[in-house]
Order: structure tokens, then sequence, then C-alpha cells
């Protein structure tokens, strides 16, 4: 049975935001307490620097006052609302007397610190790194020697955090387009359409989204996961530690905590394998339908208002730009990719064609003056023509250069040629140039390299026979 929220926390614990009339000035006055707390090493701070921060709050906000209330000082309002945060019925904080020095300090209540993080998360939410929390999935399997006295807690516990709160981060991400759909159907101006793109095209969470699925193999990292969570199956005395660990910090017995460890190690793989792919997929499809309807509504305006032809094509350009930016155009359904074609095709009848009449223009004697070369400027001229002929990126040598690599197989991918330098890179992509010319057949593969900074696409060598 799970626990009953109001059995933790006092009765009038949300009261103060009930108030209509007064709820604006008790959240801010909890979330500027909230903040004195930054620099201390706990959450208990002297009361007079907690009602001072108050006072100082309440005279830089200007909150509309009462006839009562407006004659009395700021620090004399700020007392009562440090009393009413510490009365028990709402248990925001607790007033304690130090034995020491008998002063008062206020201490923030556990309940208090988490209501107030809850509002500064909806005032600003936080920004979301989706592949930071594959990588720390990837970084933890990968070093066993970090948690193997203790597997539970260090690793699948750890893991599978990092799980669930991707699929979250995703999941709100894809309603978050949604909400941006729904809204944009009801776009009527070209101002308020743009600043809907922008927000869209500006926000961070689709640069987020172009390195999850375009910049980064993911998959690679996701394959290796799936072998380490196996591997935590089929390793005796390992799964041993896991069901021993959760029975421990989960306080149950070992047939429940083997039940739950098991539980963990499949959700997270059908995550990572099977639901991951299908939320990025639907992320994805409504992203397509998002341009879709920005570029369909700004077409629609375009057509009723005609003074803002220019602006909606500068707009249309700049969605299209945005996405090749992201490399998202690639994505797009061939149906989609005509919208961004802002040039209209018109011909021209060879008929309708006339021709100017072409004048006798007066030639002039023209006396060149003939200018011996020096033996200095031939020598120059000569290496000249050299540094051009000694091509180190011919073809002859993009050739030389692949095949001294292909073996019996008669084929190799790119990422099994050693790259050292900037010009082995370059080399082979002339290789790629030349490819067909030199008998080799390119075949594009899954997934992204990385050469000198740059990240290019996955490709085989074959040799034709």
């Amino acid at each position: 049975m799970m626990p009953n929220l109001f059995d933790t926390i006092p009765s009038g614990f949300f009261n103060c935001l009930a108030n209509s009339s007064n709820n604006v000035l008790y959240a801010g006055c909890l979330q500027v307490i909230y903040e004195q707390y930054d620099r201390e090493v706990c959450y208990q701070i002297k009361r007079n620097i907690i009602r001072d921060t108050i006072a100082l709050y309440l005279v830089e906000n200007h909150f509309d006052l009462s006839e009562d209330e407006s004659q009395r000082s700021p620090s004399d309002r700020a007392s009562d609302i440090l009393r009413r945060f510490c009365e028990k019925e709402i248990g925001w904080l607790e007033e304690e007397l130090d034995e020491s020095t008998y002063e008062k300090n206020i201490v923030m209540t556990e309940q208090g610190i988490r209501l107030a993080e809850f509002l500064l998360i909806l005032k600003k939410p936080e920004k979301e790194e989706y592949s930071s929390y594959i990588y720390n999935i990837y970084n933890t399997m990968t070093n066993p020697n970090q948690w193997q006295e203790d597997p539970y807690v260090w690793a699948l516990k750890n893991v599978y955090k990092n799980a669930k709160s991707l699929a979250n981060a995703l999941k709100k991400l894809s309603t978050f387009i949604k909400k941006i759909i729904e809204k944009m159907i009801k776009e009527e101006s070209l101002e308020t359409l743009t600043e809907n793109l922008l927000s869209y095209l500006e926000g961070d969470f689709i640069k987020e989204y172009s390195r999850l699925v375009k910049q980064q193999n993911i998959h690679l990292y996701r394959r290796a996961i799936k072998e380490k969570l196996n591997q935590l199956q089929t390793e005796t005395e390992t799964y041993e530690l896991l069901v021993i660990g959760c029975a421990c910090e989960e306080e149950i017995d070992e047939h429940d905590a083997e039940e739950l460890v098991i539980n963990m190690i499949q959700a997270t793989k059908r995550f990572l394998t099977d639901d991951y792919d299908r939320i990025l997929q639907d992320i994805k499809h409504k992203i397509n339908i998002y341009l879709q309807v920005a570029v369909g509504r700004a077409r629609f305006i375009k057509n009723h208002e005609v003074d803002d032809r220019g602006n909606i094509d500068q707009t249309i350009k700049y969605i299209s730009d945005e996405l090749d930016t992201f490399t998202l155009k690639d994505d797009l359904p061939e149906n989609m990719r005509n919208l961004f074609h802002l040039q209209s095709n018109e011909y021209l009848d060879i008929n309708s064609l006339r021709y100017p009449r072409t004048q006798q223009s007066i030639k002039k004697e023209v006396i060149s003056k003939i200018e011996r070369m020096t033996e200095e400027d031939i020598e120059k001229t000569k290496r000249i023509h050299e540094r051009e002929a000694n091509n180190p990126y011919s073809k002859a040598r993009a050739k030389q250069f692949v095949s001294q690599f292909i073996e019996k197989s008669r084929s190799i991918n790119v990422e099994d040629i050693p790259v050292k330098s900037k010009r082995d890179l370059l080399m082979t992509m002339s290789a790629v140039a030349y490819g067909e010319e030199n008998g080799y057949k390119i075949e594009l593969l899954d997934g992204y390299v990385e050469y000198e900074n740059m990240t290019i696409k996955r490709f085989r060598f074959i040799e034709e026979e």
C-alpha cells in the first residue's frame, strides 16, 4: 500500500498558496528564504537575517496592501510572515533557540525545501540534456571497479534511475511539441507565428534532440549497455550480490528482491531497445507535423496578406536554414520537402526571345611589348608546375591508399582505416571521390565516426570484380 502524502505533511501545508490574495507574496517569500541557504553548511540561519531578507523583498516588489498593513514597517510585516511560515499547521519553517548564544535560528523543514524547489522548477524549468543520461548509464556499466562491492546501489539502481529519467524527459519533449502544434494552428498573424517558430528553432531542446539522433552514435552505446546488463544476470557472483544488496537497501526479503532486480534489468533493457526507438519515432513524427503546419500557416497568411509575402518567404527560409544546421531536413518525408521551395519555376518560349543586333565594333591596332623571362623567373615557373603535377590526392594515389588496407575480404569499413593525421583524412575523402573510377563501390552504413573533430557518415569500400 502506497503511503498517504497527507500523513507526512501538516494539515495546512498548502493554505498559504491557496489564499488567492497573498499566494504570489508567500510563494516569493519562500523562494527568497530558500536562496539564503545557498552559502550555508545546513538549512539553518539566524532569525534576524531571514526577517531582513523578507522585509527587503516586500520593499522591492511593492505588494498591494490594505490600509492597516500600509501603516506598519516592512520589518514588522516580515516578522508576521515568518511566524506564519513557522506555524505548526503550515510547517514550512521551524524556529529553534541556540542554547549557547540564546539567539533564535530559522530551520527550513524537509517539506519546505521540497516545496521551494518545486516552485523554482515551475518558474524556470531545468534544461534537459538527453544524451547525458545515456552517457551516465554507459560510464557506470563499463566501470565495474566502481561498483563491484555493491552492484545494486551503485550500478543497477543508478542505471535504472537514469533510464527512467531519460524516458520521462523524452515524453515531456513529445508532449511539449504537441502543445506547440496546437498553439500554432490558432496563430493568425505573421508576428505571432514567427515568435512561435523562434521559440522552437532557438530552443535548447531541439539542439539536444539533434545531438541525440544525429551527432552522437547513441545506438553504439545502447548495444554495449545491453550486453553489460545481460552480464549482471549471467555472472553468478554479481547476481547474488545484486539480490543481497537489493534486499538490504529496500528492506525486503530475498525472494522479493530477486523479483525486483529482474524487473529492473528487464525494464531498462526494454526501454533502451524498444521504447527508446518508439518515443524518438513519435517525436520525429511530431516535428514533421510541426514543420508542415508552420509552413502551411505561413503560406496561408501569405495568400491573405499580400504585403507580408516577403517577410513570410524570409520566415520559411529561416526554418529551412535551421533545419540544415541541425541536419534534420534529411529526415523529412519526400512529400514535405517541396514545402521549402521558395522560388517558382517559370519557362520562356524560344519564340518570345528577341536577339539584339550585333553592332560592328571598330578595332584598333594594339601593340604589346614582349618581355623576356629571366632565368630566375623560368626556374620559379618550373617549380610551380612541378608542384601542381605532384598532386598528393590524385586518382592513382587514392587507389594505392585504399588497396593497401583491403585484404582477402575485398572490402573495408572506414573506421578500420587508420587515420593518424589530417592528411590521412583528406586522402580517405579523395579515395571516396575517385572510388567508382578506381573500381570501388561505396556502400553507406548506419552511424557516424569522428576524425579530427569532424563527424562523417560511416561507409565501406567494396572492390568490384
